[in-house]
């Protein structure tokens, strides 16, 4: 099988790890290909998500490599597994790959929590909402990907329906957000009353930090933190200029892990915050 030409966040990921599971067994690429009794090329190959792994070689390497928990196997087992392309491969070509990673970190979540500074949740947006916050682009963007993009954002948005499970989503949305007025007042109202209606839902958790609270860790970007099948496939995603961070790195992940509760402790309460965006809508 030739190598994968441009293998996906998901796929790299798979192979990250199963470095560190050799790496936390002591073994150098030169001791686990004696090991496992293949070419170091193809443990490499493997590690870096250019080749894929089956199952089965999953569970052999874990097991030569002493890897106690059955739960972390299982998970990488099952990323073995998935078959088929995602529907936002459609995209690929004229969207960026880390749109299009973004959309299958969140096909595969189980549960996620966002903190939100300027802008609404991308999962949480209107149409004319997106449309507004894309036109800000620079350079501008032309009409066939402005449709592109927003046709991209609204099916981001299945995952919310996703059946049997929807992943669990807590908003952390800071009050500046609330108030800017991108498109307009008209769309920033029919967008506060679209993130109310979704506030209710039973997957969904609004939460406000307002002007009052002063100042709160990371409060200069954005941050979605992504939980995958055990801890140790949890992701953080940042938005930067020049486009998605993706975040994995066990320290880095209990640092966001702080800085997300400590904010969430001084955001207002599900109920306190629709009574806050209610009021806000009625301001504008």
């Amino acid at each position: 099988m030739p190598p994968r030409k441009a293998p996906t966040a998901r796929q790299q990921r798979l192979g990250t790890e199963l470095r560190r599971m050799r790496e936390q067994a002591g073994l150098s690429l030169v001791q686990a290909s004696a090991l496992l009794g293949t070419d170091r090329t193809n443990i490499s190959n493997a590690e870096s998500g250019r080749h894929g792994v089956s199952g089965e070689r999953v569970r052999a390497w874990a097991s030569h490599y002493g890897c106690p928990d059955a739960a972390y196997v299982d998970a990488l087992v099952a990323m073995t597994e998935e078959r088929g392309k995602g529907w936002w491969e459609e995209y690929r070509g004229t969207l960026s790959s880390g749109a299009l990673d973004l959309a299958e970190l969140e096909h595969h979540a189980l549960a996620f929590r966002a903190v939100q500074i300027m802008h609404m949740p991308g999962l949480l947006q209107t149409e004319e909402y997106a449309r507004a916050v894309f036109s800000q682009a620079v350079p501008p963007l032309g009409p066939e990907i402005l449709r592109r993009r927003l046709s991209h954002r609204m099916r981001r948005r299945d995952v919310l329906d996703r059946h049997p499970a929807a992943p669990d989503c807590t908003f952390l949305i800071h009050e500046a957000a609330l108030r800017m007025l991108f498109g307009g007042r008209r769309v920033a109202q029919g967008q506060l009353e679209h993130l109310l209606k979704e506030s209710e839902r039973e997957n969904i958790t609004v939460k406000v930090i307002p002007f009052s609270v002063g100042g709160f860790p990371h409060a200069g970007s954005s941050t979605l933190y992504v939980s995958g099948p055990v801890p140790q496939l949890d992701t953080v995603q940042l938005d930067t200029p020049a486009g998605s961070a993706f975040i994995d790195a066990e320290s880095r992940l209990a640092n966001y892990r702080s800085v997300l509760e400590r904010t969430e402790e001084q955001s207002l309460s599900p109920r306190r915050s629709r009574d806050f965006i209610r009021d806000v809508v009625r301001q504008l």
